[in-house]
């Protein structure tokens, strides 16, 4: 093998080069003709002018395979000289305790020896390091390995099966001696290689793009100053209100596309991260994982809402990730202490065994069953094994019984319930019976508490199905049950079974699983989701202490295996250190051909998340979100910077970020480390900390990695669970647990608002963190969204009410600090301020009704200058349009549909969330929220049965009400311009088209009110009718007639 002297200048000061033989070094030529020539370095270079070309030599050394007379594993490359260290920093040991902050007990920045001494390399291993002598010329192989092609596999001395320089490459093996397994490739010479790219978007879209925004900004700026200074004196309500309207929706627009300008496509090297931290090296021999652990928080509440069955697919998605399974620890918070869901959770686990090796052992993708299973492709597509099919049989029905199970607890559960209580029964009137000679006195009756049981035959901690103290959802005692262990760091190969699956070689492992219900009492605020995502924090950081954290809802599985390397690319990164979360797009399953309601909200995820990605980052959705553990903590980042001036333009590093005098070292001085005031009084969890901040730095293998960790640092298994861990994890999900400290504050997922997950994000980039969006090419995560209109609008209320409540809020974008970017800064201000634009919207859908009512129009006449303006303005919008969809990705359809539906919930959901959100503000009242019903659908022969039906609500007035208006709007503005003596028709035709416009934005909500088969339910006909009486009141009581004997004649309307 051979490799260039200018690629490895530093391999020289490797131990073992002073003891072996010198090399011989050649230097080649090829000539024009193709020929070769080699010189020794001794060699006289006086040459012809053919060969006399400076800088056209190439220099390498040959390193002879291993034969009887050269031997590299002899006892003078066994042992370093003395005094000599190791390569690499030792790997990192758990200190005796579990999380131990002195940074001399997890110092791994030093080079000390192993406890035998000190010798650095085993007896008898060989040594694969070699010496490469200097050269002042660049060699053509060191230029070379800029580009992605590997020439060093074609430049010199192959791996092939009929000796040295065979273009025949053997396969599977790579190894000069199978008993050795000295390696070709081992000394191949890497170049390093980042974990991932940006890409930005071809300047022939951006660069139009910004041009078109520009001048759509010129041009509204002209046109709303052409209004103002021409009114209409004829109509000046009219006028006035679309004014007012117009430079609203000016306003709101800027606050839109402004973040645009920006936007960026990212991809992540999965092959390099995998080369990184899980290929040998000298700090990693073994080729171990040297990836930092992931902790997997799953959130549910209710299982009639949130159905046990589609939660057991997302454990199971979940236990089966390509993550080192060491690595993986995975908690679900069941807020409702539901003995259905633990029995569930369970039953998920027991299936799981048998599951996860099955998806391991022929790459199954997705990983939840339900869904793989549901998949209308040739499932033998890509499988190779000879036993696929006899293997996905056996897999499928032990699936099929395994939903029967499932669906089948809550009966099971009722029946031992009432076995045990009647048992408790008989039990107590036996007692009675002893105390009174046997006779049952026929006075007294036996009461028993229904209790809740368990299969064991004791009593449910959490929710009892009939609630009594102690066991209701809002007070009941924590629980915390380890289903399964954590595994050990060793693979745990599978076997032949008789009748089930042939795992031989499959390592059958799962991660660690915890279900956790933390303590409720009375008189506790339990604030809810970000109240349950806490006490999961705090639990997994005594239990595993994943440097970071995967959030997901219940009905979120993971759809792409590798999800979890694709963002720790980012994470593990240069300059991932800075990185708070890795947002993933949302995207949803079960949603309709035509998405009548826009639940894919591509406009959203493609759009503007990516063009956030640009800035500062993403805002956090609430699910499919990986954290860095250390910054829900609430600590600033290593570095930061702060932005002043106008438009933030002027960039200084920020102050007030706590100084690290070894970067090499765990942070363990920190002013804030100590105080329970911030944390809470738990010395564990405090010593965890540093612990997490230490792991979760990358690699420190560049130069220009700053506050990374050496390699190898993460090689040592996690210490087994015992007793007083488990007792502390109990203890930090208790409900007193937070009282007096900074959760839910400044630490962990913040409280007070209804939209906790934005907050929580706000707060992160307000102390100057950077966020990542993660598009992945297979979708990394996918879940269910309400196809129903009633679900679709309440989801949407919910939403816009915590705009309203952040608006109203310290968390308002306006009150920011100068480490949040300007253009991120506007970002935040929109998401607070969006819910106000309906008031706007609703007058402006009344706006052509009462044009046609009075006969008037916003402007005066439609002269060439309104309607210049009115062309160029929708020009140039269709054009921004086009643009964006272009470089989103999204299709014009969905754009449609979001405009749509933005028209839709802005006269409706958005109205109401600023009704209510002034109310929580001026009078104090609260706003509470139902969970949204994630079943799964009964109708089997209709999966969008859902779809067609009609559940009336209140959110349907205001729409409703535009609908009608405008209907009999155009009736009595054509009949009059009909009867008329001078028909306007310009007029006519300026407001049926305003009335157009706003009558196909709500053509999806008519045809959600039409239900499966264009029936619609009597109450709308009924809201229907008063709205028209209240109508035509109110243009009688607007106009009244002038005299009793009015009539129609010849055209003419005489009064």
């Amino acid at each position: 093998m051979a490799t260039s002297s200018g690629a490895r200048k530093q391999s020289s000061s490797m131990g073992g080069a002073g003891d072996r033989p010198p090399q011989s070094v050649k230097f080649a030529r090829r000539t024009s003709s193709g020929r070769v020539v080699s010189l020794s370095r001794d060699d006289d270079l006086d040459l012809p002018e053919e060969y006399a070309a400076q800088n056209d030599y190439i220099n390498y050394t040959v390193l002879m395979p291993p034969t009887p007379d050269n031997q590299p594993g002899g006892t003078s490359n066994s042992t370093n000289a003395a005094g000599d260290k190791p390569d690499g920093p030792i790997p990192y040991r758990a200190p005796s305790t579990r999380f131990r902050s002195e940074s001399q007990r997890i110092r791994m920045g030093s080079h000390g020896g192993d406890e035998d001494g000190g010798s650095g390399v085993a007896a008898g291993k060989l040594d694969r390091r070699m010496s490469v002598m200097k050269s002042n010329n660049k060699s053509m192989l060191l230029r070379s390995q800029t580009q992605d092609f590997d020439h060093n596999r074609w430049l010199f001395e192959t791996k092939g099966k009929y000796g040295i320089g065979n273009a025949f490459w053997q396969q599977e093996e790579d190894s000069y001696d199978r008993d050795t397994g000295m390696s070709m490739q081992d000394f191949l010479d890497k170049p390093w290689k980042p974990l991932t790219r940006k890409i930005k978007i071809p300047p022939e879209i951006i660069s139009p793009y910004r041009l078109l925004i520009m001048l759509r900004m010129v041009v509204l700026a002209f046109f709303l100053a052409w209004r103002l200074r021409n009114p209409n004196h004829d109509a000046m309500v009219l006028w006035g209100l679309s004014v007012t309207c117009e430079t609203w929706f000016a306003f709101s627009w800027l606050l839109d596309i402004l973040p645009k300008f920006n936007p960026i496509n990212r991809s992540a090297d999965l092959a390099a991260l995998k080369d990184k931290f899980e290929s040998p090296s000298p700090t990693n021999p073994n080729g171990r994982s040297d990836l930092p652990g992931v902790d997997v928080f799953i959130s549910t509440a209710d299982p009639e809402k949130e159905p046990p069955l589609v939660t057991s697919n997302t454990i199971l998605s979940i236990l089966a990730v390509e993550y080192p399974v060491e690595k993986v620890a995975v908690f679900i918070s069941d807020d409702g202490g539901a003995i259905l869901t633990f029995e569930a959770m369970a039953e998920a686990v027991k299936f799981g065994e048998v599951w996860v090796p099955f998806c391991r052992k022929h790459n199954i993708e997705p990983r939840n069953p339900d869904s793989y299973f549901s998949q209308k492709t040739d499932p033998t597509k890509n499988k190779k094994r000879p036993d696929f099919v006899k293997d996905r049989r056996w897999i499928k029905r032990e699936y099929d019984e395994f939903k029967v199970r499932i669906n089948g607890l809550p009966e099971v559960i009722r029946k031992r319930c009432e076995m045990y209580n009647k048992n408790e029964e008989m039990r107590e009137k036996k007692l009675i019976r002893e105390k009174n000679d046997g006779v049952l006195p026929p006075d007294q009756k036996v009461e028993v508490t229904k209790a809740t049981w368990m299969a064991d035959g004791t009593h449910w901690p959490g929710t009892w199905f009939k609630s009594c103290a102690d066991h209701s959802k809002g007070d009941h005692a924590g629980i915390l049950q380890i289903m399964s262990k954590m595994p050990e760091s060793d693979p745990k190969m599978g076997g032949p079974d008789e009748g089930k699956l042939d795992f031989t070689g499959i390592d059958t492992r799962l991660p660690m699983f915890a279900y956790v219900s933390r303590e409720k009492r009375p008189g506790y605020d339990h604030n809810k989701k970000a109240g349950a995502m806490n006490a999961l924090v705090r639990a997994s950081a005594v239990i595993s202490n994943g440097p970071f954290i995967l959030n997901l809802d219940c009905d979120h599985y993971i759809y792409n295996s590798m999800a979890l390397r694709e963002g720790m690319c980012y994470m593990m990164d240069r300059g991932g250190d800075r990185i708070c979360y890795i947002q993933f797009p949302q995207r949803f399953e079960g949603i309709d051909p035509s998405d009548r309601y826009a639940n894919h909200n591509t406009v959203f995820f493609d759009g503007n998340m990516r063009a956030l990605d640009g800035l500062q980052g993403p805002v956090y959705v609430g699910t499919g979100c990986m954290f860095r553990r250390y910054a829900l903590y609430g600590f600033l980042p290593p570095r930061s910077n702060e932005y002043s001036g106008v438009f933030g333009r002027n960039k200084a590093p920020a102050k007030n970020i706590q100084p690290q005098s070894d970067e090499e070292e765990p942070l363990t001085g920190h002013p804030e480390l100590n105080l329970p005031k911030k944390f809470g009084n738990s010395s564990m969890f405090t010593d965890s900390i540093t612990v997490a901040e230490f792991q979760g730095r990358p690699l420190a293998d560049h130069i220009s990695v700053k506050n990374g960790r050496p390699p190898g640092a993460l090689l040592a298994p996690r210490p087994p669970l015992d007793a007083p861990t488990v007792a502390e994890a109990i203890a930090v999900i208790s409900c007193w647990y937070e009282d007096k400290s900074d959760w839910g504050d400044r630490v962990g997922w913040i409280y007070g608002s209804v939209t906790e997950d934005v907050v929580t994000g706000y707060r992160m980039h307000n102390r100057g963190w950077r966020s990542v969006y993660c598009i992945t090419k297979r979708d990394a995560f996918r879940g269910t969204a309400p196809i129903n209109l009633t679900d679709r609008l309440h989801q949407v209320l919910r939403w816009a009410t915590g705009s309203v409540e952040i608006f109203f809020s310290r968390n308002n974008a306006f009150l920011a600090t100068p480490r949040l970017k300007f253009l991120q800064r506007v970002a935040y201000l929109n998401v607070g301020i969006y819910p106000f634009t309906s008031l706007f919207l609703v007058v402006y859908c009344f706006l052509p009704a009462l044009s046609l009512f009075t006969g008037q129009f916003i402007v005066q006449s439609l002269n060439i200058a309104f309607l210049c303006y009115l062309l160029i303005i929708t020009v140039v919008l269709t054009l921004i349009s086009l643009l964006e969809v272009k470089w989103s990705g999204i299709a014009l359809e969905e754009w449609w549909r979001n405009e749509q539906f933005w028209v839709i919930g802005g006269t409706s959901a958005h109205l109401a969330a600023v009704i209510q959100g002034l109310l929580k503000v001026i009078a104090g009242i609260e706003i509470s929220f139902t969970l949204t019903s994630k079943s799964a659908n009964e109708d089997e022969d209709d999966i969008y049965a859902d779809l067609y039906i009609v559940k009336w609500t209140s959110l349907f007035i205001v729409p409703l009400t535009i609908i009608i208006v405008n209907l009999v709007a155009l009736v009595m503005g054509a009949a009059r311009t009909v009867y008329s003596v001078i028909p306007q028709w310009s007029k006519l035709f300026g407001g049926a088209f305003f009335s157009f416009w706003v009558l196909a934005h709500m053509y999806p909500f008519c045809k959600g009110l039409m239900g499966r088969r264009g029936k619609m339910p009597t109450i709308i006909y009924v809201w229907a009718g008063l709205i028209s009486i209240t109508v035509s009141l109110l243009w009688i009581t607007i106009s009244p007639p002038q005299g009793s004997n009015s009539s129609v004649s010849g055209g003419e309307l005489k009064t």
